[in-house]
């Protein structure tokens, strides 16, 4: 794979990575803003109980995950062949316009459209993904790629705590901050963000590897990469438990507001920023990838289970940012995937990432919430809020035997 001439100067890059990072800080704070109050504003605009708006919320997820899985691939395409800059910039202003229609909105049919909308361009946190291996060396790749998952969770840690704050002001108060913080940020990234798809690395748009189905099938036939992206795809269904039902399980289960549900997304960014910033270099070093993608896997098997099974709101507090150490198989993961494409696809293989993620969370939104609305509704004979949470620790277990099946093919390949 070849490499451009900037990756061997001391310090390349410095100041684009910096703008990128923060890029995906101000992306995490409008998504953290508004998870907080979510069930307040759909049972706003709906009425019905929390079970009855958690359903809502798996179906607004759904329709934000279809069209990522959509489009993610046609936006990474876009940006091998037009560059990382306009695919960014568009998407933030579109973005803050959607945030505006959803603070306003008085019809869950148009904060579904507004969803919709967002699905389609939620292209940042890909194309950035994209411009992160734009401008690495190979072995770079891993460690970049968890500062910007550590960009992530510093928002993520911003963003709850804000949302909960705000939501004492009403539900719609945080999406008009989201709408404000994404226009903030484009307006910056139209004077400071540089473009780093060169005419060496452009590759011409095409709808035959622009389509998810004909990306996703053109990524997967490089070695190894088929049965990676199944691990991801199981990791990210699984774990899709978290955004899916912590607003509407928490409040059950724990009796928690609006504001102790952003304290505890709060908690977790800052358990997800010290693994991400802090340990996964070090676990690279020490373990390799096999063994910090294993390490990251199992570990999660044994958190959801414990989330399923504990009654203590305390002990839920305590195990929030601790859970985050799972997250070290996510950098590890995409790095050894971007290592194995060239240069002129980084942009395709997030979007295929993308839209792999995107169609395992599908069907995750609505099977997550259904299991948490059957599993507390007064009809359903027995009342087990974490049952969703063991459901998704057990896909995990599947997750783990398919990641080991596939180290064990490639040993016995390489004998």
């Amino acid at each position: 794979m070849s490499e451009t001439a900037d990756h061997s100067r001391p310090g390349a890059h410095r100041l684009p990575l910096a703008f990128i990072l923060m890029t995906l800080v101000i992306d995490a704070m409008g998504i953290g803003l508004i998870l907080p109050v979510m069930p307040e504003l759909i049972r706003d605009v709906n009425g019905g109980s929390l079970g009855e708006a958690a359903v809502w919320g798996g179906i607004l997820a759904t329709g934000f995950a279809v069209m990522q899985f959509l489009f993610g691939p046609v936006l990474g395409s876009l940006s091998d062949a037009f560059g990382r800059r306009p695919v960014l910039l568009i998407s933030l202003a579109v973005m803050s316009a959607d945030y505006l229609v959803m603070a306003v909105t008085g019809s869950i049919w148009i904060l579904l459209v507004a969803r919709i909308v967002g699905g389609i361009l939620a292209a940042t946190h890909s194309t950035a993904m994209a411009f992160v291996a734009d401008i690495s060396r190979p072995e770079d790749k891993a460690p970049r790629f968890a500062l910007t998952h550590a960009a992530y969770g510093v928002g993520f840690v911003i963003g709850p705590a804000i949302g909960g704050l705000l939501g004492a002001y009403g539900p719609r108060a945080p999406f008009i901050a989201a709408a404000i913080l994404a226009a903030l940020n484009m307006v910056l990234g139209y004077f400071v963000l540089p473009e780093t798809v060169t005419d060496r690395i452009r590759r011409p748009f095409t709808w035959r590897r622009a389509n998810p189905f004909g990306a996703i099938l053109h990524v997967s036939k490089l070695p190894g990469l088929g049965r990676l992206l199944a691990v991801l795809a199981i990791y990210e269904f699984a774990l899709y438990v978290y955004p899916a039902i912590w607003a509407y399980f928490t409040p059950v289960r724990f009796g928690w507001d609006t504001r102790m549900v952003g304290a505890s997304l709060a908690l977790f960014g800052i358990g997800y920023t010290v693994v991400q910033a802090g340990l996964v270099r070090p676990f690279l070093q020490r373990f390799g990838e096999n063994g910090t993608i294993l390490f990251g896997l199992t570990f999660e098997v044994f958190l959801l289970t414990a989330l399923g099974l504990i009654t203590s709101g305390k002990i839920a507090l305590i195990l929030t940012p601790v859970s985050a150490l799972g997250s070290l198989a996510v950098p590890a993961l995409q790095g050894v995937m971007s290592k194995r494409v060239s240069d002129d696809a980084q942009g395709e293989l997030q979007g295929v990432i993308t839209s792999t993620i995107s169609l395992a969370t599908v069907l995750a939104p609505l099977v997550m919430t259904q299991i948490f609305y059957f599993s507390t509704r007064e009809s359903a004979g027995f009342h087990m809020p974490g049952l969703a949470f063991l459901l998704s620790a057990a896909l995990m277990v599947g997750c783990v035997l398919l990641y080991v099946a596939g180290v064990r093919e490639s040993s016995e390949e390489a004998r």
